[in-house]
């Protein structure tokens, strides 16, 4: 079957709807399988308590345990979540012993070693009216589908209350990207959403860019080690957030083309004679020049630590 033939039998087979999956048959299929929610957070003080309420309000038949990973905030974030009734772990704290780094993906790599639950849930804390059927849009395909290993969101996301407009990097930088290298993953709405869940089996098979390629990075890895038709995606409606700057866009832009270019080498798709610039140069509204570090870092697969241990 050709590429593009595949992807549309995949997005017909794998797409569905949060409302296609209701909390209670989640919870008759739950059985003993463990549900964890993480969400990364940094300075997000302002929503991270709601969305931490509304998962325990609401879904305290499926979610077993909710960890924020505080991630180096400096306001309140960390009371507020646990005010809330979250497990706050804080960044550095969890694997101590290693050297601390930065990042969204770092957040993730350390919220998935500080919990324990079968499926793992991952959210952004800085969602706006966040509904409980984000949680359960994403466990339904993974507890009703013994095949389905992964599964991503897609919704809509409006920009200043314009539908269409948000997502600037997505439209811009990983869609291109996907098409033109990864071409199967291309029927993915929403690649760099921050909302997913998968089997802890799975995620703990593959490496995490530690910046904000992280997205992209485990789309194309799981893609490598699971295959196509064990990802899914589930439609969750609206995405209200706070949207960055063009400046933090482009620097964004840049550490996900470098995660590309990390996965093109190691895949032995591109062959460089020399590695990529880790800088990027930018210009303000007064044609001042400042220059952003994008070094993107890796975090390995966090079963690769268990097994170091045990020889060690």
């Amino acid at each position: 079957m050709e590429t593009d033939a595949r992807v549309r039998d995949w997005y017909r087979r794998r797409t569905s709807s949060a409302a296609d999956w209701s909390p209670d048959a989640l919870a008759d299929a739950k059985g003993s399988t463990t549900v964890s929610v993480v969400l990364p957070a940094r300075d997000e003080e302002r929503t991270v308590g709601r969305i931490v309420s509304v998962i325990r309000r609401d879904l305290a038949d499926l979610v077993d345990e909710i960890v924020v990973v505080d991630s180096r905030s400096t306001d309140a974030t960390a009371a507020v979540a646990a005010a809330a009734g979250a497990t706050v772990v804080h960044q550095d704290e969890v694997l101590a012993h290693l050297p601390p780094l930065s990042g969204k993906g770092e957040a993730l790599w350390k919220g998935l070693a500080a919990t324990s639950g079968d499926i793992v849930v991952f959210v952004d804390a800085d969602l706006c009216d966040f509904p409980s059927s984000f949680v359960t849009g994403l466990l339904g395909p993974l507890l009703l589908d013994t095949g389905v290993l992964f599964v991503k969101g897609t919704y809509e996301r409006p920009l200043n209350g314009r539908r269409g407009e948000g997502g600037r990097v997505t439209e811009l930088v990983a869609r291109p990207l996907l098409n033109l290298w990864w071409p199967e993953l291309s029927g993915f709405v929403q690649p760099l959403g921050g909302e997913y869940a998968a089997r802890r089996t799975v995620l703990e098979r593959v490496p995490f860019a530690t910046e904000y390629g992280v997205e992209l990075g485990l789309l194309v890895d799981l893609l490598e080690l699971v295959g196509l038709d064990a990802m899914a995606q589930v439609d969750l409606g609206c995405r209200t957030h706070a949207h960055q700057s063009t400046a933090a866009l482009g620097r964004m832009a840049a550490q996900i083309m470098l995660t590309a270019w990390t996965r093109l080498e190691r895949q032995g798709r591109v062959v460089s004679a020399a590695p990529p610039a880790h800088s990027l140069l930018q210009f303000d509204t007064e044609r001042r020049a400042a220059r952003a570090d994008v070094a993107v870092a890796e975090r390995p697969p966090l079963a690769s630590l268990a097994i170091e241990e045990d020889v060690a």
